[in-house]
């Protein structure tokens, strides 16, 4: 379970970070930043594994650049699911792209702490 809220944390700071970065990255307010990480995550762990097994053929030709597609879809999802989150025009690209960035590195920094711990 804390697992879960790590990474649920995670992805709100790397979606506050996005918005501070990108102009075309709002939330209303706290409860849609929280239900955006959370829809978000979830988007993450359940639809994106099937997106990505769907077009394994263009992911395979394009060298890995159209995951970043299907992270856009995955935002885009995540914003006609939550009210009070939008993300704007060219911005899902860029915010996916930030997002996975901003998560990758905080989760990095994440795992070094745990081993520490050991």
């Amino acid at each position: 379970m804390s697992r879960f809220l790590v990474r649920w944390l995670v992805t709100g700071l790397a979606i506050v970070l996005t918005s501070y970065l990108l102009p075309g990255v709002n939330f209303e307010s706290p409860l849609a930043l929280i239900m955006g990480a959370l829809v978000l995550g979830l988007l993450n762990a359940v639809v994106r594994p099937v997106l990505i097994v769907l077009t394994l053929p263009i992911t395979v030709l394009t060298l890995g650049l159209f995951l970043l597609i299907v992270n856009a879809v995955t935002l885009w999802l995540t914003t006609v699911i939550v009210p009070g989150f939008e993300v704007r025009g060219a911005s899902y690209i860029w915010a996916a792209l930030l997002i996975t960035i901003f998560s990758w590195f905080i989760n990095m920094f994440i795992r070094k702490e745990e081993h520490r711990e050991r």
